[in-house]
């Protein structure tokens, strides 16, 4: 596990460096320093940062304004505020506006080293009780208060309940399946009852009677015990059939016998098995296209159109793009394993002028996992953004912008590879030609315009 890192902030940089000092040789801490609530701020919108020791009074921006202006840009790292004065009133006050706790100046750094450790692991705890209930509690796993998503999860809370056929349509990765699991949901509650999915696209035409209906032993070459298919392991739950347009036309007259009768037959075998499985289908597809053209049946379409739901494509939703994007992130970092990471607001309005037409929020979550692997820094700014999102030119009004911003792109991929050229791919020296902070900056820009040089070369 990486060191923490532990930011002193306090107007007299000779108390901060002396503090800083003490707190690496007792506790193992990284540390860093802020003279003042002003440069606090700016280090702690730059560096991943795991705790704050926070001076209240401070010249011009003091420890107050500080953590209210950490609770307006929400940011979680914990403080703990101290003081030289002893008015623990004002620390108080302090833990009031969302510090983690209050020590004096005069305290044994073996104590100050040990509420530091507790701060951290408080959040950090706290952090992943939080994503644990997200991801195991009764809330809905569908994100997003836009008007479309109000819409679908009304329609959600009206067929939910109802045992009957459920179909959901929409795009390639517009969260069928999150819709799904939400009917399962809302009909058998918290009980515990089994929800199996079936993707139908997936499996070879063979297999797919098999794999719904279940097959005695002996039935086909390789069938060398008895199989229960989807509908008998979903018994009492929900069975979910993705890109049920893909479902061979065989086994569509076999599952519309099933949603019939209520029972069905293994392969190889003679014995009804009853079936008490509702059924939620998906599909990306025009069913009663496909049906119309005889390339689905229509009978099974209507047995399945009882409620049908339309899950809105992310373009038709972009308003809640920010809350996708904020959850993951929390997902992103905590499976990877790296500090939390926040993004920029100017790097989130470039994701949500995208048109996220190939693969909807499935399309999203892949981007910001690309994002948070491809830099290091603690906050996601725009020169993060990949080039092809930055790059669409698809969206109608705003086709002429992001043409523009295409052409800046390659110029800008143009300059830093003529740069490296001429520096004999020293990536110090360039970065430093280019006027640059540092040599991370100039890989972070090569990184996104995937410059790759097989001669790069350092000082180290």
């Amino acid at each position: 596990m990486a060191t923490a890192t532990v930011l002193i902030v306090d107007d007299v940089s000779a108390l901060a460096e002396q503090y800083a000092y003490d707190l690496r040789r007792v506790g193992g801490f990284e540390t860093l320093e802020a003279v003042g609530g002003r440069a606090a701020l700016e280090t702690l919108a730059s560096e991943p940062v795991d705790c704050v020791i926070l001076d209240l009074e401070m010249p011009d921006v003091d420890g107050f304004s500080v953590l209210r202006e950490l609770r307006k840009l929400e940011i979680e790292t914990p403080v703990i505020v101290y003081t030289g004065t002893g008015d623990y009133a004002r620390c108080v006050q302090a833990v009031k506006l969302g510090a983690y706790s209050f020590i004096d100046k005069s305290e044994p750094m073996e104590q100050v080293a040990h509420e530091v450790a507790r701060a951290i692991e408080h959040t950090r705890l706290s952090t992943e009780l939080a994503t644990l209930r997200a991801d195991t509690g009764g809330r809905s796993t569908l994100i997003g208060s836009s008007e479309a998503m109000r819409i679908l999860k009304d329609h959600i809370a009206r067929v939910g309940a109802v045992p009957s056929a459920v179909l959901v349509q929409g795009e390639s990765g517009t969260g069928k399946e999150l819709v799904a699991r939400e009917l399962h949901r809302a009909l058998v509650g918290e009980a515990d009852k089994p929800f199996v999915a079936v993707n139908c696209a997936a499996l070879p035409d063979n297999l797919v009677e098999s794999e719904l209906f279940g097959h005695e032993r002996g039935a086909f070459t390789g069938a060398a015990k008895l199989h229960r298919g989807a509908f008998e392991r979903a018994a009492g739950g929900t069975i979910f059939l993705d890109e049920i347009g893909d479902m061979p036309q065989p086994v569509q007259a076999k599952l519309l016998r099933v949603l019939e009768q209520k029972e069905l037959t293994r392969i190889g075998g003679e014995k009804s098995v009853k079936v008490s499985a509702r059924v939620v289908a998906a599909t990306n597809r025009d069913l009663g296209a496909l049906a119309e053209k005889g390339e689905f049946r229509s009978d099974l379409y209507y047995r399945l159109n009882v409620h049908t739901i339309a899950v809105p494509p992310l373009r038709e939703r972009r308003s809640d793009i920010p809350e996708l994007v904020e959850g993951f992130l929390v997902e992103t970092c905590r499976r990877f394993g790296v500090r939390r990471k926040r993004m920029t607001p100017d790097a989130q309005d470039a994701l949500m002028a995208f048109e996220w037409h190939r693969n909807n929020v499935r399309e999203l979550r892949n981007v910001v996992e690309r994002m948070v692997i491809a830099t290091d820094d603690q906050l996601i700014g725009i020169d993060d953004v990949p080039a092809d999102v930055l790059g669409d030119d698809t969206v109608g009004p705003e086709r002429e912008s992001a043409t523009f911003r295409s052409l800046k792109a390659d110029a800008e991929r143009q300059i830093v590879v003529s740069a490296l050229e001429r520096n004999d791919w020293h990536i110090t020296n360039t970065a430093a030609e280019l006027g640059l902070a540092d040599h991370a900056s100039l890989l972070k820009i090569m990184r996104r315009h995937g410059v790759v040089g097989k001669r790069m070369k350092d000082e180290g």
